[in-house]
């Protein structure tokens, strides 16, 4: 099915069907490398990824004002962005873009007062409108208005007493009144009356509209009024003014004088009756945030010129954006304890994936032993495919082990020198450190410890991420997790927002309801954490409850995100929603049991990216890659 091209809007859900093309040239191999390497947008919204440049290419191609970016570079390698742009006086529509020249001037032949502008140039390189408008007598219409003497002079002829006036001089130039019937017009009774402002002298009133005329050219911004119908009847005013930035510089009575002088000044526009008509401004305005930073006439330029800084853009005169760097939400990624393989398997899975996190550290004892399972090859490979790797570091879950070790300093300094050292080696930019089933009495050992590593960490230039409980308010105060002095201390802080019901819990729910999870968000900044350090935990899973028949709770398993449609496909299943939680809630029965659960799929996913968004968060993470489906990212992706 083919794709019709479509232009984005602010409000546009994306919802398409990949062109035959592109799927078959996504199919093939199990070992084919499908990590994504190209980027391809509209305007600057994101639409998919793609391991090759020919997919890419392929799939940008459906689309206008469509390129191709190589993701980690951000360089564009490929864009069919329009070279002409068509306007009428001031206004110009989203089709009126062309690639060629002769495209443009065939749309702009369509209409009055149309231009052509090249937007690799300034000013117009084509335009139509009028120099030349016939009159009968008072009389003249639109389609009497032509750009050259010639076509105005053959409609001239099709009418009696007619003449034209040149409009770059606004003299009478031609007429086909005979002098028997000019001579008869002098010596009526007076009829017009030459006005320059509101100001009229004695002698300016006369019979003859050619008279009048002739008299009215001798004086600048004047008319000609019928004083019986009280109507002007022409006009030799100045109507094109010029500017250059606010600032008014000469008015013209002709549109070409009008450029030929505004040409001389940088960065000038050309107003008639308060529509800007010309400019001589670059097509390609970079800004960052609000403020124009720069002015460039080819892409190119302006892009290499906005990558330099932060929160800037590319913007169309019209304020269409064609490129940003704005801040956009991080996504982060989980392996778990993942093989080299299989970390390649979940990231090849992904798009828009921007922070991979293997299992690739733990404490092994309480005298500092540093585990360590990391592969140099899979990091180099990550990061060679545009992830940032962040290695996860843990401490077996194991609230004994822990305190012991924190209890000893000399283990602690070991064990920060090992992770340290080997994180540098391995050419990583941060550690991700997941702490989990602390004693509370270790509250202030273990925020001792985080700050002891940060610092050994920030020496080496690496980045320090932790994973915290989603946690309360009321009763953090009683935890390990002081959030409030860890805030300070690290870079980043993951609210792991999942398991609000988990496998010990003593009834049924969902695993992270949505309101459950913009809460923990709410709390996290009411610690005063920066919304920059900020992560939100998103599961990429679900707890299914097993109840009897007089609904007590029997027991409990996980259900990955992937699997959970064909479980639903292969039961007999109700559906329905559950405010409580803000998502579906899924029950069966089987075998005299009911099991129910509480749905996780692409609508939940964007909705916690919406909660990140909502309150202007560094990012999401997911728990955790290999539980997805493929379906998933390019939600994930275009929702970032």
């Amino acid at each position: 099915m083919k794709i019709g091209k479509w232009l984005l809007s602010g409000t546009l859900l994306l919802s398409m069907t990949l062109p035959s093309t592109v799927l078959a040239a996504s199919n093939g191999p199990s070992s084919i490398d499908k990590t994504t390497k190209y980027r391809v947008y509209q305007y600057n919204q994101v639409l998919m990824e793609f391991a090759s440049y020919g997919q890419a290419e392929a799939y940008a191609k459906w689309f206008t004002n469509s390129h191709v970016e190589e993701i980690g570079t951000r360089t564009w390698v490929w864009s069919n962005l329009p070279r002409y742009q068509v306007y009428q006086q001031d206004i110009t529509l989203p089709e009126w873009q062309f690639a060629t020249l002769n495209e443009a001037i065939a749309e702009a032949k369509k209409w009055t007062n149309a231009s052509v502008r090249d937007l690799q140039s300034t000013g117009w390189v084509w335009n139509n409108y009028a120099r030349y408008q016939l009159y009968q007598n008072e009389i003249t219409q639109d389609s009497w208005k032509f750009t050259s003497l010639t076509d105005a002079i053959a409609e001239a002829k099709k009418w009696g007493n007619a003449h034209i006036i040149d409009l770059n001089s606004n003299g009478w130039i031609w007429d086909n009144i005979s002098p028997a019937v000019k001579e008869a017009n002098r010596s009526g009774s007076l009829v017009y009356k030459v006005y320059q402002g509101t100001f009229s002298a004695p002698n300016w009133g006369f019979a003859s509209l050619e008279d009048a005329i002739q008299e009215a050219l001798k004086w600048g911004n004047s008319t000609v009024v019928n004083i019986n119908s009280k109507q002007t009847v022409y006009s030799n005013l100045k109507s094109y003014k010029v500017f250059q930035n606010d600032a008014f510089l000469q008015e013209f009575t002709s549109v070409d004088e009008a450029i030929s002088y505004a040409k001389l000044w940088g960065h000038s526009a050309i107003y008639r009756d308060g529509r800007k008509i010309w400019n001589n401004y670059a097509s390609y305005q970079v800004y960052q945030s609000a403020n124009l930073i720069g002015e460039f006439r080819t892409l190119p330029e302006a892009l290499i010129y906005g990558k330099q800084y932060s929160n800037s853009s590319i913007q169309t005169l019209e304020n269409r954006i064609l490129w940003d760097n704005f801040k956009k939400l991080q996504v982060w990624g989980w392996n778990g304890s993942s093989g080299a393989e299989v970390i390649k398997a979940h990231v090849s899975n992904t798009i828009g994936l921007d922070v991979d996190s293997p299992s690739y550290f733990e404490l092994a004892d309480n005298t500092g032993t540093l585990k360590d399972t990391s592969n140099a090859d899979t990091v180099k490979w990550l990061q060679k495919s545009g992830y940032t790797v962040y290695p996860l570091v843990s401490n077996q879950f194991s609230s004994t082990l822990t305190t012991q070790f924190l209890a000893n300093s000399d283990a602690q300094d070991k064990f920060i020198t090992a992770l340290v050292n080997r994180s540098v080696q391995l050419g990583v930019p941060g550690i991700n450190v997941d702490f989990e089933s602390l004693a509370g009495s270790d509250r202030n050992a273990f925020t001792a410890f985080i700050s002891k590593l940060t610092a050994a960490a920030h020496a080496k230039n690496l980045v320090i991420s932790i994973d915290l409980p989603r946690g309360s308010v009321k009763w953090n105060h009683l935890s390990a997790f002081d959030h409030e002095k860890l805030g300070a201390i690290v870079d980043y802080m993951v609210i792991m927002a999942y398991d609000q019901f988990w496998k010990g819990s003593t009834s049924p729910g969902s695993v992270a309801g949505i309101p459950w999870a913009d809460g923990g968000v709410q709390e996290f900044l009411s610690y005063g954490i920066p919304r920059d350090k900020i992560i939100l935990g998103i599961p990429y899973y679900v707890r299914e409850w097993q109840l009897d028949a007089k609904g007590a709770l029997v027991g409990n398993r996980t259900v990955l995100m992937k699997d959970i449609p064909a479980l639903m496909a292969s039961k007999s299943i109700t559906q329905t929603w559950d405010n409580e939680f803000g998502q579906y809630k899924v029950e069966y029965k089987e075998n005299g049991y009911t099991f129910v659960f509480w749905l996780e799929n692409q609508a939940t996913v964007t909705a916690r990216m919406d909660i990140a968004k909502k309150y202007d968060i560094a990012g999401v993470a997911a728990w955790r890659l290999g539980y997805d489906t493929p379906d998933l990212w390019q939600a994930v992706l275009q929702k970032k």
